[in-house]
């Protein structure tokens, strides 16, 4: 409430990067960041089926995984803090998230994972874990700051504040907010979807695909 709009948004992006830094320095698998093997299926190193099955698996997983971690947030009642104003932050992002229209979610979907798969992408150049950190920082930043979708931060912000919303009630009636958009069908038809099918696009074919045309199917040609 007392910062600009375009500050409070960058301050928060550089925060979210923690989420990607811990994936690709931890070793863990990311569903968006893993489009990027379909440069690997492009180049005939990965066959349809495991690339398909590699996408099941670990998008199953980041769905568990986020809201395994919603429900303890919410049950450690941190929403709570600051006097509601992260639950009131919480519910209103939740709330912006479902409200939007199915082309414009796959747009800022395609958008977001341009520039998430390209911070991966820019660690494969890293020799050093920081090198990797500072790879990350920027794309991310940008994506976060410029109110692109990542399905799989929705997974998240969007079941905490149904989490709020449906069993506790009393607390979302104080933020004021109009929260009737807000329900499991509109997370899943109007915004994971939507956003799921933008994110595969933007990595698949806007970073993989391309820079697959780019490089390797240059190289074989001249092979």
């Amino acid at each position: 409430g007392t910062m600009s709009y375009g500050v409070s948004k960058l301050l928060i992006g550089f925060v979210f990067c923690l989420g990607l830094i811990l994936v690709v320095v931890g070793g863990a698998e990311l569903f968006t960041g893993n489009n990027l093997i379909v440069m690997a299926w492009a180049n005939g190193k990965v066959k349809t089926r495991a690339l398909l099955r590699n996408w099941t698996i670990v998008y199953v997983g980041n769905f568990i995984g986020s809201i395994v971690s919603a429900l303890l947030v919410y049950f450690s009642k941190q929403y709570t803090f600051g006097a509601g104003s992260i639950g009131k932050v919480a519910l209103g992002i939740a709330n912006s998230k479902v409200v939007l229209d199915f082309g414009q979610a796959v747009a800022l979907g395609v958008l977001c994972n341009v520039l998430v798969c390209l911070a991966v992408w820019l660690t494969f150049s890293a020799r050093s874990t920081i090198d990797k950190i500072a790879a990350v920082i920027f794309p991310v930043t940008a994506f976060v700051a410029a109110g692109f979708e990542h399905s799989v931060a929705n997974m998240f912000l969007i079941p905490i504040g149904l989490l709020i919303k449906n069993f506790d009630p009393a607390f979302a009636a104080t933020t004021g907010l109009d929260l009737a958009n807000l329900t499991w069908r509109a997370f899943f038809i109007d915004n994971l979807l939507p956003v799921t099918i933008g994110n595969i696009i933007g990595g698949s074919i806007f970073v993989a695909a391309t820079y697959w045309a780019i490089f390797l199917r240059q190289s074989d040609i001249q092979h």
